[in-house]
């Protein structure tokens, strides 16, 4: 249903949030949102350290082996779609609250798999949790940022991934190994995450712009004026004029459906964005899963012992603390579309490398810097997506890219497990490099520029003013 343009009122509010500079209000949310971050990228890089040991411990072929590595990615699809068409209609926050109670329960379930199939229906279900917060909280907290910092900011948001990848690796290397219930007690460790949800319930409030975009102008300017007077505490002299700020006309859509929200993203101005994304997501979640689920076992059948490929293991996933920062950093500097680029192909090259080498050597060093760029890549992807979308049907826009991505998370672990015998170490990298090459194709024909803009100014831009309306523009 459409509503019309933004009141005037409501454009005030927005360019009130949009002047504050940054603080440690803005910095709070950050941690906020990157501690979700950390332990969602804590149980998925929790897989492959256990694998090897559950192979083991219930007699898994290769095939079953790639089955249970994608149950995350199925529950991911499914919680990334459910996150992002609710976060438009329901609100941000109340989905990334339950997302991450649902996520929890189901990974202390996982913990007391009896078996492998109960193994894959629990990690299903905590993957619906993790996938439904990690595709809101990006789009969430960007709708607080002022466009000259929301690049390095949701950037450095996704670098929370890496360090719960990193402590994944701690987990699969000192614990997992311990002793035979080892892996049961990494993923209870995984579970304990619910204990955010009570800073999360009284720290994080809703988002102003989606509280305009449903005509609840009150309390989106009691929000930005709390936000006021806590910036105004910590800054030296006046905040920046209101004047400062040039906002376009945006359009009001409010009372759409799930099933409205879905077409708009295929209208004719969308369209070319949204074909770029889903490309783009796909790519890199094939390459990025493919690898880190199935590298601490591709390293045991090239002849390492569990505990070294764990060592090695642990070294590429140091890389991603730089790739995910340094690529914060340049998404300013570059713009997002040029540093999606420059990682995927850097990636492609790196992945190329690991496709002829043999020594273990070697091995870890392209494996370092295929996860420098891999992770690197996120920190756009993340900052890039909800971007070119209006509010309207932000989340939707990121919840269904993120979701259409988790098809190559799923696909990847079960060709992997499949062609192996036949295409052999070499091959699943040479098909890595060829993935993300075609993602950073897409992104260098099809991506737009995004740096240094309001969320109102690249919609205005994308859409020519106009208002979003089913199926097209009106």
């Amino acid at each position: 249903m459409i509503e019309g343009m933004l009141a005037e009122t409501d454009r005030n509010t927005l360019r009130r949030l949009e002047r504050l500079p940054m603080t440690w209000v803005q910095m709070r949310l950050l941690v906020m949102g990157g501690l979700g971050y950390t332990f969602d990228a804590m149980d998925l890089g929790i897989v492959a350290f256990i694998l090897p040991v559950v192979i083991a411990s219930f007699g898994l072929t290769d095939e079953q082996t790639g089955v249970l590595g994608s149950a995350s990615m199925i529950g991911y699809l499914i919680g990334a779609f459910l996150a992002g068409t609710l976060g438009d209609l329901i609100g941000r926050r109340s989905v990334m609250l339950y997302a991450l109670a649902f996520y929890c329960v189901a990974t202390l379930f996982s913990a007391a798999s009896p078996g492998w199939e109960f193994l894959f229906w629990s990690r299903t279900l905590a993957g619906i949790g993790f996938g439904a917060e990690s595709a809101i909280i990006a789009p969430f907290l960007s709708e607080f940022i002022q466009g000259k910092y929301r690049g390095r900011y949701i950037g450095s948001l996704s670098g929370f991934f890496s360090f719960g990848f990193v402590f994944a690796a701690l987990l699969g290397y000192f614990v997992v190994p311990a002793s035979a219930a080892g892996w049961r007690i990494a993923l209870v460790i995984c579970a304990t995450p619910i204990l955010l949800l009570l800073w999360w319930r009284r720290g994080i409030a809703e988002s102003p712009r989606w509280l305009i975009q449903q005509g609840r102008s009150a309390e989106a300017e009691r929000i930005v004026s709390r936000m006021e007077g806590e910036v105004a505490r910590r800054v030296a002299g006046p905040l920046p004029a209101i004047e400062s700020v040039e906002l376009p006309a945006g359009a009001v859509r409010r009372n759409t459906s799930i099933l409205e929200n879905l077409g708009a993203l295929f209208s004719r101005k969308l369209m070319r964005s949204t074909a770029m994304l889903w490309v783009l997501w796909f790519s890199i979640t094939f390459a990025y899963y493919g690898f880190f689920t199935w590298i601490p076992t591709l390293l045991v059948k090239q002849g390492l012992t569990v505990t070294r490929s764990f060592g090695y293991s642990f070294i590429i996933y140091l890389a991603m603390i730089p790739g995910y920062y340094l690529a914060a950093f340049l998404s300013e500097k570059l713009d997002r579309k040029w540093t999606i680029i420059l990682y995927m192909a850097a990636g492609g090259l790196a992945a190329l490398g690991l496709s002829i080498v043999r020594h273990e050597n070697f091995i870890t060093f392209f494996g370092f810097i295929l996860s420098f760029f891999m992770n690197g890549t996120y920190a756009g992807i993340y900052a890039y997506t909800p971007e070119v979308y209006p509010t309207a049907i932000r989340t939707t826009g990121m919840g269904v890219a993120s979701s259409f991505g988790r098809l190559g998370g799923i696909a990847a672990p079960i060709i992997i497990g499949y062609t192996f015998a036949g295409i052999g170490f070499g091959g699943v990298f040479f098909i890595t490099t060829i993935v993300l090459l075609a993602g950073a194709l897409a992104v260098g024909l099809l991506g737009i520029r995004t740096s240094g803009k309001t969320l109102e100014q690249i919609t205005s831009e994308e859409t020519g003013n106009r208002i979003i309306s089913r199926g097209g523009t009106a």
